[in-house]
């Protein structure tokens, strides 16, 4: 036993010096040189000999040497057979966790670096490791801890302030993550991602100015760095500043052309600077680059719908949709392309999805009430629009169309007071009237002794079929009633019962100071209470007799019978011109079957081509290009028989004047004056008749219909002028 024991001292004395030895090497990077020195004791020697110390270094060092010629394997089983005899080996414990989440074993790694925690519980650097581990695995909050116990040990611990800032962010707790981030950066201030993530922070807690500076710090300790200049690219788009944010976008490719982020923010940046077909291009190249990008198709389809690409918009949110089914306003896009490429009933089903997903989303159950009104659907449109508005109480597009829809369905009590929203829309003309106008806006309080400006906002069949209220509003007690309209309904609106002046909207600007106060007539039913049953009568509008004179030879040239005037288009700017208005007077030639009877072009504007050159056999008298006004117009109509037209403002003057006219309407998207379901107006109970399209169905229809309509209304006149002429 003795005899051993003096035997094995050199033995271990010279193992340890070949430790020291071999460590040194390692620490210069010298592995294979390193690893020559502790192998063939390994190999020859035995624990027993040399001690359980000496031995465990002796390991240590080779799953050093291992692990520096890159060989894993071996690193792992010289540590874990340092550990087997040595459990209580804080460095080596240490080395294997990192091993272990090198090769992404992290569970493995997690268990290990708790282990080292247990071993040296006031190392601040275990915990600080246990955490990293914790944070790859996604138990934040337990990472978080393990941070905050690293920081508790050692205050000053800048890494471990970094981490934890990071852990903070990822957990949205905002305002702690940008204590964090700032403390790690007093101890490292050239910490460019730090900076960089800061800005992120502050970006989150709506500070873009102090986040503009720290992208900006970020990029001082390193210009070249893409991720900070795509960041402050994001900023500045954010800050209204689209060209600085264009130029941030192009240096972060500049210098990383595969950055596909970098490629999308600048498809954003180009679509704000509104250059759509750019903005495809980017994020083309954002696929290109990341093939799964479904963030970037989905912007695509943002930008292939306004270059009005609607399949492949449609496309694109499919892909979207199929790469990341939980973007909602995925399916909510889709569902405005498939409802813009008239496929409403599949609009309506995929809006429905897009409520289904994120029941909270008010624009969904916006855009699906909206779909569901072009269906009829109405008492559902109802439901989805209150629905919307339960969700965001001011959303003003869902309060106006539950206000149409009401008005439509004859709800005009609760209609009326929802329809006074337009005022509070940036996108409405309406919102800017009170920033132009200095005075007071009429609320509905006593009119008694104070002078009105009634300012013309909305188009000019509104202005007449709401002229009925100018002698309401005087029986109010107004001592003077000024009328603000565009000049083409000036002579007409002189003589209107309640009127006192009229004039153009630049006086009435410059003269708003002088008035009591404004208001709007589409304002007026309001404030005087008005339901379908109390629609006041039409205002009785007439014809001077100097313009009827002016006109009345050119209608009597006409061949003897019955004078039709027609107008077909509307105003092409309407938002629903493309339905309400009849693509062709060719469309119009079943009615010239009609005998007796001469037509009579109003249509002036959009139109005015076919009506100067009429289709063979359709004789029309064009007028429509040469009126001046609507006065003229109303000389013109005085002496017609009948008025047939699209929704345009001819039908409120020709009902105004007395005259019968027919409306031709479409099968969707229907004003709500026209109420639902009626074959005649409320607001011109004797003289107007309205002939619908049913849902889905096409103009020729209609069209029949009203020729059947002509045909009996002027039966066997035609005979009665054939013998006239003979007579003569």
């Amino acid at each position: 036993m003795t005899v051993t024991q003096t035997l094995a001292t050199p033995l271990v004395t010279s193992l340890a010096d070949l430790n020291r030895q071999a460590a040194s090497l390692c620490t210069a990077g010298q592995f294979a040189e390193a690893f020559a020195l502790v192998k063939p004791v390994l190999e020859e020697a035995d624990v027993d000999e040399v001690g359980v110390d000496v031995w465990a270094d002796a390991l240590n060092v080779a799953g050093t040497c291992s692990f520096g010629l890159r060989a894993p394997a071996d690193a792992e089983r010289y540590w874990r057979e340092c550990l087997r005899i040595k459990p209580a080996y804080p460095e080596v414990v240490d080395s294997l966790g990192m091993l272990l989440r090198s090769l992404g074993r992290l569970s493995a790694a997690k268990a290990a670096y708790r282990q080292l925690v247990a071993l040296m519980p006031h190392h601040a650097e275990a915990h600080n490791r246990l955490g990293s581990v914790l944070y790859e695995l996604g138990y934040l909050e337990d990472a978080e801890a393990s941070y905050r116990a690293a920081l508790t040990l050692r205050p000053d611990f800048a890494e471990a302030h970094y981490n934890r800032a990071n852990t903070l962010h990822n957990l949205h707790r905002y305002e702690e993550a940008e204590v964090a981030y700032r403390a790690a950066l007093r101890g490292l201030p050239a910490h460019a991602e730090a900076h960089n993530n800061l800005g992120n922070v502050l970006l989150q807690l709506g500070r873009p100015v102090e986040a503009d500076a720290a992208y900006r710090e970020a990029l001082t300790v390193r210009p070249q760095y893409p991720e900070a200049l795509n960041n402050l690219a994001g900023v500045l788009k954010i800050m209204g500043r689209p060209a600085e944010a264009e130029l941030a976008c192009r240096l972060a490719l500049a210098i990383r052309p595969d950055y596909a982020d970098a490629h999308l923010n600048l498809g954003t940046v180009l679509d704000l600077l509104q250059r759509p077909a750019e903005a495809e291009a980017a994020y083309r190249e954002a696929i290109a680059r990341r093939p799964d990008y479904a963030e970037a198709y989905y912007n695509l389809g943002i930008a292939l719908f306004k270059l009005d690409r609607l399949a492949e918009a449609e496309a694109a949110y499919r892909e979207t949709m199929r790469l990341r089914p939980d973007i909602v306003h995925a399916y909510n896009n889709l569902g405005c392309v498939l409802r813009v490429a008239d496929r409403m009933a599949e609009a309506v089903e995929v809006f429905a999805q897009a409520a289904a997903l994120c029941p909270d989303m008010a624009e969904a159950h916006y855009n699906l009430g909206a779909a569901l009104v072009q269906l009829g659907r109405l008492n559902e449109s109802e439901r989805a629009y209150r629905r919307a508005l339960a969700l965001r109480p001011d959303y003003g597009d869902a309060t106006f169309g539950l206000a149409v829809l009401l008005l439509g369905m004859g709800r005009f009590e609760e209609g009326w007071p929802l329809y006074e929203c337009r005022y509070d829309q940036p996108g409405f003309v309406h919102w800017h009237t009170r920033s132009m106008l200095a005075c007071a806006h009429w609320t509905g309080d006593a009119l008694s002794g104070r002078s009105l400006l009634v300012w013309q906002e909305d188009g000019l069949g509104d202005m007449l079929q709401f002229s009925r209220y100018f002698a309401l509003l005087k029986a109010q007690g107004a001592a003077r009633i000024t009328f603000a309209c565009v000049p083409a309904l000036h002579r007409l609106m002189r003589s209107v019962d309640g009127v006192d002046s009229v004039c153009d909207h630049d006086t009435a600007i410059a003269h708003a100071s002088t008035y009591d106060c404004w208001t709007s007539l589409l304002s007026a039913p309001l404030h005087l209470r008005t339901t379908v049953d109390t629609i006041p009568r039409p205002v009785r509008l007439s014809a001077e007799n100097v313009l009827v004179e002016k006109w009345k030879p050119v209608l009597d040239a006409l061949p003897p019978g019955r004078k039709v005037g027609l107008v077909w288009k509307g105003n092409p700017k309407h938002h629903n011109d493309a339905n309400r208005s009849i693509p062709s007077l060719d469309l119009l030639a079943p009615l010239w079957s009609v005998p007796g009877l001469n037509f009579v072009s109003l249509q002036k504007g959009q139109g005015d081509g076919e009506a100067q050159r009429p289709p063979a056999g359709q004789p029309l008298l064009d007028l429509g290009a040469s009126v001046a006004d609507f006065a003229d117009t109303a000389a013109i109509v005085a002496q017609l028989d009948l008025v047939i037209c699209v929704d345009t403002s001819i039908a409120h003057l020709a009902a105004s004047l007395g005259k019968p006219c027919w409306v031709m309407l479409p099968d969707r998207d229907i004003d709500w004056r026209w109420l639902r379901e009626r074959s005649d107006s409320p607001w011109y109970p004797h003289t107007l008749r309205v002939f619908r399209r049913a849902l889905g169905e096409d103009w020729p229809i209609v069209i029949e219909q009203v020729r059947q309509a002509c045909a009996q209304r002027f039966a066997g006149e035609a005979s009665v002028h054939v013998g006239a002429d003979m007579l003569r």
